[in-house]
């Protein structure tokens, strides 16, 4: 994991892309913020499974907030490479790589596009030896 600092251009997380509103440092992100397809996949859910009305309706809005504030990386030939990697890192580490599958996706993504990645969630990226990681304070967890 390295040092919070600001790159020209970064992948965001899933979980960074939900509290991007919450955020109240634009110097914890890149210059340029990327995401994946695979983030696109992750949101696109919510709305499908969200029971209440109100839940519904702001993850449907999240979702189109990002479907029009970037262009995601896709999921192509190299990120399926690098999955392989990423895999191989998650089970040599005692972690199982479909547990967090998305997860594993999106480090593929930054890997094969040789991007860091933002995320608030660090630890769920620890075992993976070629991904750069910048934890990003989450808004809810001080000190984190």
């Amino acid at each position: 994991m390295t040092t919070p600092q600001r790159e020209p251009v970064g992948l965001l997380d899933t979980n960074t892309v939900i509290l991007l509103p919450q955020l109240s440092d634009p110097n914890q992100l890149p210059f340029e913020p990327l995401i994946s397809a695979i983030t696109l996949a992750e949101l696109s859910i919510g709305p499908l499974v969200a029971t209440d009305p109100a839940v519904r309706a702001a993850r449907q809005t999240q979702l189109q907030q990002a479907e029009a504030d970037f262009e995601p990386l896709p999921f192509d030939a190299a990120a399926a490479r690098a999955f392989g990697r990423v895999a191989a890192d998650l089970r040599n580490a005692g972690r199982k790589s479909a547990a967090r599958a998305y997860d594993a996706l999106i480090a593929a993504v930054a890997i094969a596009n040789d991007l860091t990645l933002y995320t608030t969630n660090p630890t769920d990226f620890a075992a993976i030896t070629e991904l750069r990681v910048v934890a990003v304070p989450h808004p809810d967890r001080p000190g984190s």
